[in-house]
Formats: structure tokens, C-alpha cells, sequence
């Protein structure tokens, strides 16, 4: 089931918790942690999982990869989407929901994510719109994520065209995110 929910003032918090939970597996690895995704906007309303990059130069990739896999993580690969590694969290501890990748710095996959958060971050009325969107999607597609996902795919692309993203980006993430 679909829940979108209105913003909540712990979702920042949750994002610390798992940021210092993080930190010590990937001490010695040059790296950023960015809270990405509907939750990291102020105001948006979105699914109550906190989505995570982990983002580090291609040298050093492997070694983030091997880090989070000692946190207990399971590496799941790029699963479609180049430059962004996916991992399933690690059992049997009382974490909050997240989704965490690893993403390879100046990838597209990762370029979407930071560009989507900044412009709804700096623009209100896109937050009010694209919360509507989700929440009426939530309704419609109640079992269907995928249906979810490629429902947002119009809103999510034309804010990455207005940031400048190349038509050859903008079509592989049409892609990505249409229902099989």
C-alpha cells in the first residue's frame, strides 16, 4: 500500500540518525551524505522514508560500496540506473525506513536527485503542486508503485529540463521510471 503522508518535522531527525549511524563505516572515505527525495523538502508531502545518497568520486566507489557493506547493508547494485548503487538495510535493527545509494559524483542519477530537492526546496508552489500530485496519486494507484512513480514522471522531468538536464538524461529517466 501507497501511504503519502503531510510533512513531518522528524523526518530530518530520522536522517541524522541514520547519517551518524553511517558515519564511522566511512571514515577515511572522502564523501558527502545528502538527505535527497520528498522527505528532505520542508512542507512536501511524500511516503515516510527517508532517502539517502552517499555520494563519493569514481576512485572511490568500491571502497564506499565495501563500507556500507560492513554497516550491515546488502549491496543490490545499480539495478538500472548508472551511477547509483542500491542497498537493502541490514536486518533486524530498529532503523527508520530509508532507501540509502551510493552515487558516483557528476552522475545523472544523483544530478536528478539534488536538482529536484534544491528547486522545491527554493519554490513553494511547486511544493503545494507536486504534494497534490502525490497525494492524489497515493489514491489512485493505492497497490500500483509503479504506476506511482511514472505518475511523477512528467512533474519530475520538467523541472529537471528547466534546470538545464540534456534530453538524452531526461529520456533515460523517462525510462527508468515508466511501469514495466
Amino acid at each position: 500500500m501507497i501511504v503519502v503522508e503531510p510533512y513531518n518535522v522528524v523526518w530530518p531527525q530520522w536522517f541524522g540518525v541514520l547519517q551518524a549511524r553511517l558515519a564511522p563505516f566511512l571514515e577515511g572515505i572522502d564523501h558527502q551524505i545528502e538527505h535527497v527525495g520528498s522527505t528532505s523538502v520542508p512542507g512536501l508531502a511524500a511516503k515516510p522514508i527517508i532517502d539517502m545518497d552517499i555520494i563519493v568520486a569514481a576512485g572511490g566507489l568500491e571502497r564506499a560500496i565495501a563500507a556500507v557493506v560492513s554497516a550491515g547493508y546488502t549491496h543490490r547494485g545499480e539495478l538500472g540506473i548508472v551511477g547509483r548503487h542500491a542497498f537493502g538495510n541490514p536486518d533486524g535493527e530498529p532503523l527508520p525506513a530509508h532507501h540509502l545509494y551510493v552515487c558516483v559524483e557528476g552522475a545523472d542519477s544523483l544530478r536528478n536527485h539534488l536538482v529536484l530537492r534544491d528547486h522545491l526546496r527554493a519554490n513553494p508552489d511547486a511544493v503545494r503542486r507536486y504534494g497534490a500530485l502525490k497525494m492524489r496519486l497515493a489514491r489512485v494507484h493505492v497497490d500500483d508503485i509503479d504506476a506511482y512513480v511514472e505518475g511523477k514522471t512528467d512533474f519530475i522531468l520538467g523541472v529537471l529540463q528547466g534546470a538545464g538536464m540534456s534530453l538524452g538524461s531526461l529520456d533515460d529517466i523517462r525510462q527508468a521510471n515508466k511501469a514495466p
